[in-house]
């Protein structure tokens, strides 16, 4: 989740970005558009999700790493919910 007043803001902008992206997908297949088109639009937003992750993840990454851990099993349990987390993004 972004920490700084400055990430959030980014961040709701970025979903409200997408949210308008559905909607206007939502129209076209109302609409019976053309395949194309709304193969565009599906690819926009899976683009638009992929960086919103992006910047979830490295916002997590940051407060995670961002100071070092007290202890070698603070560490690894850090590494292992990194490890899962990235894991997740990349299916």
């Amino acid at each position: 989740m972004p920490h700084s007043p400055e990430e959030k803001k980014r961040v709701l902008a970025r979903v409200r970005r997408m949210r308008g992206q559905v909607e206007a997908l939502e129209r076209a297949l109302e609409a019976g558009a053309n395949c194309a088109p709304v193969l565009q639009q599906i690819a926009a937003l899976r683009g638009a999700a992929n960086g919103l992750m992006s910047e979830v993840l490295e916002s997590h990454l940051r407060e995670q790493f961002g100071q070092p851990a007290r202890t070698a099993a603070e560490r690894n349990e850090r590494i292992s919910e990194m490890t899962a987390l990235v894991r997740s993004y990349l299916k």
